[in-house]
């Protein structure tokens, strides 16, 4: 295979009249997805002399992984793009990509005016009323190898500017391939996705799904402002597998819903994109005993890199391995002075293979930044990918996850991690969610708490006695009914950090 895309053709040379995918509005069979993504490929092709991504810009839908598909068949990669993106940042987003092409719909075009420049613009509707064209289609797509790009995913920079992930074929093809095999899917295999089509956790659902023959469900979006209806959700559908970030299932658990829930069908369990605190995941377990329940870790530059499927009993307050680095993947910890870390001490996760980004589209400065070689290794160059987070082996020569280096503060002269606090903190009777920033201007960190009541500081602090040190104590407690959540799900941390900014006590 020396595309992502021969996963849909393998899935309909398999299973044709298997359903692929649904959503709101429709359900495609192999069959039906293969055929609409060839007929808008071959419309590409025709249409188009330059060989940069296609940029997929439509609501979350099966037209979006078709959209996708399309891209593949005419031997160009893709670019997910979120529908509800502002427009400086599709400005921004169009402006460093120059893509070939956008695939969207008429309503999402008039977004584009004034923007696109000399890119073209095909409405999906019109695309799907092209006819197909083998031979063109094995021209372009026989020209592609599997280190060339499969798609360029945007992710937010540091300095405002979004920053191009481009991921190689193999990447995606070695994942869908120990997917498959650790979680044993075959074609009766039924996906919930949840996260977005522009965020790499979607990718196993897709390509998974494609690889199995299986029937990807695009959960409605709005059902996850109701945790306590999704596993009715995943009972009606007879759902198998679910790979949602861990604020989800967090929602899910405090909202009770498990307790009652009856969810045969439903064999493996995956997390990812945050820290899962035991003491929901021990609500998800009690729950559905028996059950594969799996942490995968790993940034959009390297999709999934290390797993841990969780093989023992936990306590509430004990942190959950990350794993081990999957096939074809290479973790290194480098310390502070470029060289490996010794056993038990946290350096930075480093992580290498088959997997990890080409580099970032157009930003060759920025990819030179994101690299390291290894420093052992003289013979040849090895170039691994800088996590930014941190990490320590066990001692059981498990992967555990330490909180971010830019999540590593110093106050008053000692050297915190707010990921510590955030662990803490989880085990507060009546915080159901929490999230630890540090106010630069005032030197103090403060405590964000999402709780039905409302938590004091003293209390904070009487609840975190024992479990970290005095210096370690937020100087502030502030209590939301519901902590922003960003387009992925996840706890928005930029989103509180404006809060603080504008909320700073004089």
């Amino acid at each position: 295979m020396n595309s992502a895309v021969c996963l849909l053709e393998r899935a309909y040379e398999l299973w044709p009249e298997n359903e692929a995918v649904t959503d709101e509005r429709r359900t495609l069979t192999y069959r039906e997805l293969r055929n609409l993504a060839r007929r808008a490929a071959s419309a590409l092709e025709r249409g188009l002399a330059s060989r940069a991504p296609v940029m997929v810009y439509l609501p979350k839908s099966a037209e979006m992984i078709a959209g996708f598909a399309a891209a593949l068949y005419s031997g160009r990669p893709y670019v997910p793009t979120d529908s509800a993106a502002p427009r400086g940042r599709l400005e921004k987003i169009i402006s460093n990509l120059a893509p070939s092409a956008v695939i969207t719909n008429a309503a999402l075009a008039k977004n584009l005016e004034g923007i696109a420049g000399g890119t073209r613009v095909f409405l999906m509707d019109e695309l799907a009323g092209a006819e197909a064209d083998d031979a063109l289609i094995a021209s372009a797509l026989g020209a592609v190898t599997d280190s060339d790009p499969v798609y360029v995913m945007y992710t937010s920079g540091s300095t405002g500017t979004p920053k191009g992930v481009t991921i190689p074929h193999r990447g995606v093809l070695l994942f869908a391939r120990w997917a498959e095999r650790t979680f044993g899917w075959t074609s009766e295999t039924v996906i919930a996705n949840q996260a977005p089509l522009y965020f790499d956790v979607s990718v196993m659902d897709v390509y998974g799904a494609m690889r199995c023959g299986g029937h990807l469900l695009l959960t409605p979006e709005a059902l996850f402002r109701f945790p306590n209806k999704l596993p009715e959700f995943l009972a009606d559908n007879a759902v198998t597998h679910i790979y949602w970030v861990p604020t989800v299932m967090i929602n899910v658990a405090n909202s009770g819903a498990l307790a009652s829930a009856e969810l045969p069908a439903l064999k493996t369990v995956a997390f990812a994109g945050e820290v899962m605190p035991n003491r929901q995941l021990n609500i998800w377990r009690r729950a559905l005993p028996g059950r594969v329940f799996a942490n995968l870790y790993g940034p959009t530059e390297t999709d999934v890199c290390t797993a841990y499927i969780v093989d023992r009993e936990f306590s509430d307050s004990e942190p959950l391995p990350i794993g081990s680095p999957l096939p074809d993947m290479r973790v290194l910890l480098l310390g502070e002075d470029g060289r490996p870390v010794k056993p038990g001490e946290t350096g930075e996760i480093c992580v290498s293979g088959s997997g990890i980004l080409l580099g970032y589209w157009n930003n060759p400065e920025q990819t030179a930044k994101s690299s390291v070689s290894d420093p052992d290794n003289s013979a040849y160059p090895t170039r691994y990918y800088r996590t930014g987070d941190l990490g320590w082996w066990n001692e059981r020569g498990e992967l555990m996850y330490s909180g971010r280096r830019d999540g590593q503060i110093k106050l008053r002269g000692n050297r915190i991690e707010l990921g510590e606090i955030e662990a803490a903190a989880r085990m507060l009777p009546g915080a159901e969610n929490v999230c630890a920033v540090f106010d630069k201007p005032r030197q103090e960190i403060v405590l964000f708490l999402e709780a039905a009541d409302e938590i004091s500081l003293p209390a904070v602090r009487r609840g975190l006695r024992g479990a970290i040190p005095a210096y370690m104590m937020p100087g502030r407690a502030v209590t939301m009914e519901k902590l922003p959540h960003n387009a992925n799900d996840k706890i928005d941390r930029v989103r509180l950090a404006e809060w603080l900014e504008e909320n700073r006590p004089g």
